[in-house]
């Protein structure tokens, strides 16, 4: 008699219901097990490790900044301000290193009265024991380096050297007591992962045991069935396995002429469609950001319309790259922009940022919805402008390698404009091709800013929109009020400085003086502006902007504005 598919598959189910309870409660057991040891390195072992790390890299830094004082004091010429400095450095890094160890004894105390999780307490209580030795190696070394200040000052080259000694023996002792801790906390996470394998060995094996036992029953039970259900259902499944490790070759056979012959074909159509999505992703990945292609084949983007969205739009350029090129041969300049274009995009995509397009040595890219959060695309749009910056560090020391020699290599330098503020984004193009941009004015004054680096000798300038959003993690200097080329209406622009943290009191009082003397430029009150501005190549000798503006204060002297001018330079180019 003929069966239907659905009452074979119920016999099935029935007989190995049993088996398949027998199953989950041993995959309970070891799973409990296994969980233990997880939660043991996850929730204790591993944070305690990352905390002792953090010690060891600021007492490393208290370290550096040690010796840059030692080297700074032995200066023909020692710089009080630079040797305060670090000094001020080397006791915040030690505060903080004993910050960490105090947290790391109380998570330790913590782990003491922990009843859920079976943990480590004999490597734990040696633990609790070896960090205050750090705290109190690290303390001692600390008190010796201020000795060695007193007496690097007050004292005779003899005392001078018997507390350098000393110095140099408290720093030993550190390194001794943190490598002490450092393998107690390797030891501890390495024994617990070995327990760990252990136990997901044993849930292996006795998995494939259940598994070949269930082999043997699902012969049996095929041979009262039919071979029609047995091997359609093992050849799906194969071929589920298969596709779900990512095997999109798999094709399924299935002769009989029932339901299962339906499912068969439908599971082949579908992982044809698969492998040909993935196909478009591998391929389209390479000319268009792999999110954007995702996006497409997933049909959550509307493919005739745009929107309109606040973005953040970023163009660089290389300085000088068309004369650059006539001194390399095609092939030397091809491989020159493909490697500056990928450690460049490979930053712009680390931040979130899409790279619109490539122009001749130009890259253009914006951050947004639906890729960037809304509150972030300004910052990271700086951020990866300044990263992009000590990518060139990077691409410079690079070039010997690329063009197979040391001497006669090209200056490489970028410029960087930003412009934040509303776009329209969508697929713009033609009916057979088509990209996903952004366009409008803020893509113009980005534009526009980047090539305004030009006439202001800067590297990064931004619009006043992309200075409000970008928060105050970083540092920026308004250089002038600009009517740029394609805009009647001025803008304020902004030079991009660099990290807030990073930001000296020389900085600060050189950013005060720019500011000062743009204030007196405005009020036509030349000989202000140019005292300011001064005061400002004063303290950074060879700053482009203040050339520009005391080169400006000078002609308005001869010339002076006509009357109601508003302290806008117009850029008569683009």
């Amino acid at each position: 008699m003929r069966l239907p598919i659905s009452l074979k598959i119920f016999s099935i189910t029935t007989a190995l219901l049993a088996l398949m309870v027998v199953v989950t409660w041993l995959s309970v057991l070891n799973f409990r097990q296994l969980n233990n040891q997880v939660r043991a390195l996850s929730d204790y072992y591993l944070p305690l490790q990352q905390q002792v790390a953090s010690v060891e890299i600021l007492i490393r830094d208290q370290m550096v900044h040690m010796e840059r004082v030692m080297a700074g004091m032995e200066a023909a010429h020692p710089d009080p301000g630079y040797l305060a400095k670090e000094s001020n450095a080397f006791d915040m890094r030690g505060i903080n290193a004993d910050q960490i160890v105090d947290s790391s004894l109380r998570f330790l105390a913590e782990a003491e009265v922990e009843k859920d999780i079976e943990l480590d307490r004999p490597v734990l209580a040696k633990l609790g024991a070896q960090l205050p030795a750090i705290q109190t190696a690290r303390q001692h070394f600390h008190m010796t380096f201020r000795l060695f200040q007193i007496e690097a000052q007050e004292g005779t080259p003899r005392s001078q050297k018997i507390v350098r000694d000393s110095l140099l023996h408290e720093k030993d002792a550190i390194d001794v007591e943190i490598g002490k801790t450092i393998d107690l906390l390797n030891k501890l996470t390495q024994d617990t992962a070995t327990q760990a394998k252990a136990e997901e060995a044993r849930a292996t094996t006795l998995n494939w045991i259940v598994t070949a036992l269930a082999t043997v029953l699902g012969l049996i039970f095929a041979a009262l069935v039919t071979r029609s259900l047995v091997d359609p259902v093992k050849r799906l499944l194969g071929g589920t396995r298969a596709v779900e490790a990512g095997d999109l070759d798999v094709e399924i056979l299935v002769h009989t002429h029932d339901e299962l012959a339906t499912l068969a074909t439908s599971f082949n159509r579908m992982v044809g469609g698969l492998r040909e999505k993935e196909r478009i992703r591998d391929t389209f990945g390479q000319y268009v950001d792999p999110r954007i292609v995702r996006t497409l084949l997933e049909n959550r983007m509307l493919a005739d319309k745009g929107v309109s969205q606040v973005m953040t739009v970023f163009f660089s350029d290389l300085q000088g790259f068309t004369r650059m090129c006539e001194g390399l041969t095609p092939d030397a300049a091809v491989r020159f922009l493909n490697r500056y274009f990928s450690l460049m995009s490979d930053v712009i995509r680390s931040q979130q940022g899409i790279v619109d397009k490539y122009i001749g040595d130009s890259v253009m890219a914006f951050w947004g919805p639906p890729f960037t959060n809304p509150a972030d695309h300004a910052r990271m749009g700086c951020i990866a402008a300044l990263e992009q910056m000590r990518q060139m560090d990077t691409f410079r020391t690079g070039l010997p390698e690329l063009f197979g020699m040391t001497h006669g290599l090209p200056e490489v330098n970028v410029r960087m404009g930003i412009a934040s503020g509303e776009v329209t984004v969508g697929n713009i193009g033609s009916e057979t091709s088509r990209g996903y941009t952004v366009i409008g004015d803020t893509v113009n004054l980005a534009s526009r800013l980047e090539q305004a680096n030009k006439f202001y000798g800067t590297r990064i300038l931004v619009s006043e929109g992309t200075r409000n959003l970008a928060g105050d993690t970083l540092t920026f200097r308004e250089i002038d009020s600009l009517r740029v080329a394609g805009k009647l209406e001025p803008v304020r622009v902004y030079e991009l400085l660099g990290y807030s943290a990073e930001l000296d009191e020389n900085g600060t009082q050189r950013i005060r003086a720019f500011e000062t003397g743009l204030a007196r430029y405005r009020a036509q009150d030349w000989d202000a502006a140019d005292a300011a501005f001064r005061e400002c190549l004063a303290r950074a000798p060879g700053d482009h902007p203040s050339q520009v503006m005391l080169e400006r204060v000078a002609a308005f002297r001869q010339t002076p504005p006509e009357v109601g001018w508003d302290g806008v330079w117009v850029a008569l180019s683009k």
